[in-house]
């Protein structure tokens, strides 16, 4: 039977067979010992986007350590309010750091603890996802926004449908206004130079 770990675009985590690409946390064990989730869905402000497999280690998931979760691909993770980890992705981590003090005029990249305290402001709202209303051509590719409870990836000209499996046919990106599910600070880092790992089927 599925866990409940694959995290979706607005920052909820369902049971579902797909894995995705990418690999992550939020800070530590918000999971039960019989593997349900607790009503707070973080331990801490340190959500972490992964890769699946580092330096061979092995993990129980959803054991007694921290509760591990599951992304399609970056996008997604990006949307709920993850960002690189420092550990596993150093180098990807290294270049968000570096568009994040590029985006913000700053005279060196912020350390991690300075990114979280900024990004868990901007992803939620008490337990809930914090949202905003964007322009749909204002934004970089990479961010996603919803549209009539759809979660929808931006990409050049087009908007990829969103789901666990894979990105659907693209749409025509349209003009007007729609629910921005990516924090402000990660949109500011996609539209200066960080490049996301998406999904093949996007």
């Amino acid at each position: 039977m599925a866990l409940p770990n694959r995290v979706d675009p607005f920052g909820g985590i369902q049971a579902v067979p797909e894995r995705g690409l990418m690999f992550g946390n939020r800070g530590g064990r918000f999971h039960r010992d019989d593997r349900t989730l607790q009503p707070r869905l973080w331990a801490s402000r340190q959500w972490l986007c992964c890769v699946l497999s580092f330096k061979n280690r092995r993990r129980a998931v959803m054991g007694r350590g921290y509760t591990e979760l599951f992304f399609l691909d970056e996008p997604t993770a990006f949307a709920s309010g993850h960002r690189p980890c420092f550990e596993c992705r150093r180098a990807a981590a290294v270049r968000f750091a570096g568009a994040w003090a590029r985006a913000a005029g700053l005279a060196a990249p912020p350390r991690a603890p300075a990114m979280d305290l900024m990004l868990h402001a901007e992803r939620l709202d008490g337990r809930a996802k914090r949202t905003r209303r964007c322009a749909i051509d204002s934004l970089p590719d990479g961010a996603m926004i919803a549209l009539g409870g759809e979660a929808l990836a931006v990409k050049g000209d087009a908007l990829l449908p969103w789901s666990f499996s894979g990105y659907g046919r693209p749409r025509p990106r349209p003009l007007g206004e729609a629910e921005l599910l990516t924090p402000p600070s990660i949109v500011a880092v996609l539209a200066t130079d960080y490049d996301p790992l998406w999904h093949p089927s996007a």
